[in-house]
């Protein structure tokens, strides 16, 4: 019985992953999804009331002469994300074994005595 609601908890779960994806596409039609930076430099723009101007140009930039693609930041995004994602993945594995590990120590003292 507990499989089951498990099943359907993921599924409800699943699914309500998929609606938050989609819903706003369709509800804001026409509406632009910027990224944080613009917004912020536009931010930093209106508080002091000069145009922004960014610290240093990103090395890669220098060497292309000019912005990286976008599918090219995406891939770059995607790849940090996928080594982030692994690296906190091991983490919480090495935390799981390490849990599962002592609680089997623990065993093998309780059956000795």
């Amino acid at each position: 019985m507990e499989k089951k609601s498990n099943k359907s908890l993921v599924a409800v779960l699943l699914i309500i992953a998929v609606l938050m994806s989609i819903v706003p596409l369709f509800a804001l039609k026409g509406a632009e999804f910027g990224g944080s930076d613009d917004q912020g430099s536009q931010m930093v723009a209106e508080i002091k009331g000069t145009e922004y101007e960014p610290w240093f140009e990103p090395v890669i930039e220098q060497y292309l002469d000019g912005e990286l693609p976008g599918e090219i930041e995406s891939l770059l995004f995607c790849v940090q994300t996928g080594i982030g994602v692994g690296i906190i993945a091991f983490v919480v594995g090495r935390f799981y074994e390490r849990t599962k590990g002592a609680a089997a120590k623990v065993e093998a003292k309780k059956k000795q005595k």
